[in-house]
């Protein structure tokens, strides 16, 4: 089975980032502005107007695009927009200011699975299971992680810089935090609710749950990328909770309950039956694609009407 976009990836021991962000979360109006910037001047990032443009400091400059890369919204190799990018955050994209929640869930999905560029996010959502822990338990966890599994190059304080960062997008900003004031803006991340502050504990919590707000055309995308990476046209749920052979699982990194992912599987076959059916044998649920369909297509099911109700 093909995908238009084949946009998971597989962890490769030799291939991880840690620090690229320059020590700086990802901001609500980074992507926007840095995608536009890009489109007038392709060049933009290693111009010499770059702080102007982007109206920050060069090391947020440098910030900004590794957030671009990351999710997965211009390629790695230089600052060439994706087909998802451009569909999403060109002037005339889906969502360019990433108003609405669906864009949200949808680069956390591509953030979790881009352990190339994002390996800290990806060990947290897919590597990581304790619900509840203290940032020196990740970090520990985290360190743990890579002394055991990771052969390329890395400095035990950027890992942990890293945790830090990915900590404070994800997790709403403590009232009382030292963080400067600017930082405390939270990162759109944050407003999911997949990490949640314990402020008697000192700690964090993340614990799988229905996700209201999380759209079926989310999740239909992410599953079409799954079995487009394991080139199937099928696959147990037992596999969408805890993933095929240690690599990304849906539900782990939407941190949806087990009776919460069989509800919206469902959901995906009632609103696609065409393109989706569940199937039982032997009192195994399985999911079956049902003819080969572009992960673009539940994309542009979900925003076409949503944007087509706006400029109505």
């Amino acid at each position: 089975m093909n995908s238009t976009t084949n946009l998971v990836t597989v962890f490769e021991p030799s291939k991880v980032a840690f620090g690229r962000h320059e020590t700086f979360p990802l901001r609500y109006s980074w992507l926007t502005k840095g995608f536009m910037a890009l489109q007038k001047n392709q060049d933009i990032f290693s111009s010499d107007q770059a702080t102007v443009a982007l109206g920050v400091g060069k090391n947020m400059v440098n910030s900004i695009r590794y957030w671009l890369r990351a999710m997965r919204m211009i390629d790695t190799k230089d600052t060439t927009p994706t087909e998802l990018g451009q569909m999403l955050l060109s002037e005339d994209g889906f969502d360019p200011y990433l108003e609405d929640e669906a864009t949200i869930w949808l680069l956390h999905w591509l953030h979790a699975t881009n352990p190339e560029q994002a390996t800290t996010a990806y060990w947290l959502f897919n590597r990581y299971h304790k619900p509840e822990f203290t940032a020196e338990e990740m970090v520990n966890a985290l360190l743990s992680f890579a002394k055991e599994h990771i052969t390329g190059k890395y400095s035990v304080n950027t890992v942990k810089q890293d945790a830090a960062v990915i900590l404070r997008m994800y997790a709403p900003s403590r009232k009382a935090s030292k963080i400067p004031l600017e930082d405390m803006l939270d990162s759109p991340l944050s407003t999911l609710g997949l990490l949640s502050v314990q402020e008697t504990k000192r700690g964090y919590a993340t614990f799988p749950e229905s996700r209201p707000g999380l759209p079926v055309e989310v999740v239909a995308f992410a599953l079409t990328e799954l079995l487009a990476f394991h080139d199937t046209n099928t696959m147990m749920f037992q596999e969408l909770m805890y993933g095929r052979l240690g690599q990304s699982a849906l539900a782990s990194i939407f941190r949806l309950s087990e009776t919460a992912l069989l509800t919206i599987i469902e959901q995906i076959v009632i609103r696609y039956p065409d393109l989706y059916e569940i199937r039982e044998t032997a009192g195994v649920h399985q999911i079956y694609q049902l003819r080969d369909i572009g992960s673009f297509t539940f994309l542009k099911s979900y925003y076409e009407p949503h944007v087509a109700g706006v400029a109505a």
